[in-house]
């Protein structure tokens, strides 16, 4: 079974501030630093020190050798990573003194994807085979049917979510991870269970997982709901978060772990990545998630 993330490459540029600016408002910040990252990449990474073996597929600017090297040097196969000729996508983030983060993204290379390439890429795979995506490259809504046309499991994360997520058959995707914002978006619906509900209604073969922050994660599996919560660590920095939480969740899930055991490992080594600085830097891998030894909290 191949796991194909189909996903952004970015340069994110780190200002650590002691508050999110404000409108109009002009801030120093104590420290400025540059890390691969893009929410692509960082799944991708989670996914390989989970375990998984993953390809990722993409785009990069004549500027992208770092992340290449990046995916490489972390156990990613990039046969299918591309340079075109437009600047690789990058990211403004902003990291409060709590922890908390302001992203502005530019999408550059992310959004040169042709329908020609997504056909080389998919060929490659087969029925069964497992692809990842995200909403920071272009043609989504191509790669979806494309992918449900050759029997692909389709998981997405639906993020960040705008108009060309509501152009795409979500009736196609097999897996949804989410957050409470990203529910609300496509459900219109702001308690968590009732998200869950509404995407059940909607989408009743799916597994629907939705992370909660602070309160955990919620996830429907198999017509049973599982509930896990966060563990007591310091946050440092939530960049990547999310995305260690996708990367490890998907890869015990291929593995046939008992869903309460997906969730436990997920949530642990998201919770790593909350207490270290930056995307790619702070994804935990297998071994220090088995061995760390986390309290829930309260």
């Amino acid at each position: 079974m191949k796991v194909l993330n189909y996903g952004s490459l970015n340069y994110d540029y780190v200002y650590s501030v002691h508050h999110i600016v404000a409108p109009g408002e002009t801030i120093t910040s104590s420290s400025m630093q540059m890390f691969c990252g893009g929410k692509g990449l960082n799944q991708s990474v989670a996914l390989a020190r989970a375990g998984a073996a993953v390809f990722h597929a993409g785009m990069v600017g004549s500027d992208g050798g770092a992340l290449i090297e990046a995916c490489e040097n972390n156990g990613v196969n990039t046969q299918y990573i591309r340079k075109v000729a437009q600047r690789s996508g990058n990211a403004i983030i902003q990291v409060s003194g709590k922890g908390q983060n302001s992203i502005v993204l530019f999408a550059g290379a992310n959004r040169q994807n042709t329908k020609e390439f997504v056909d080389e890429t998919l060929s490659a795979m087969n029925a069964g085979d497992v692809i990842l995506l995200q909403n920071e490259i272009n043609l989504v809504d191509y790669i979806i049917e494309r992918a449900y046309e050759k029997k692909l499991y389709i998981v997405l994360n639906p993020s960040p979510f705008d108009e060309a997520i509501k152009q795409c058959d979500l009736t196609r995707v097999s897996l949804f991870l989410l957050n409470e914002v990203e529910g609300l978006q496509i459900t219109g619906c702001e308690e968590p269970q009732e998200i869950l509900t509404t995407m059940h209604k909607r989408y009743p073969n799916a597994t629907i997982v939705l992370t909660l922050g602070r309160n955990g994660v919620l996830c429907l599996h198999e017509n049973a709901i599982y509930r896990h919560g966060i563990y007591d660590v310091p946050v440092v920095d939530t960049t990547a978060a999310g995305d260690t939480f996708t990367g490890y969740f998907v890869s015990q899930l291929l593995q046939k772990r008992p869903m309460d055991e997906v969730l436990r490992i997920a949530s642990v080594a998201s919770s790593i990545a909350v207490s270290r600085k930056g995307a790619v830097a702070s994804i935990p891998n297998m071994q220090e998630v088995l061995s760390a030894n986390l309290l829930l909290k309260e």
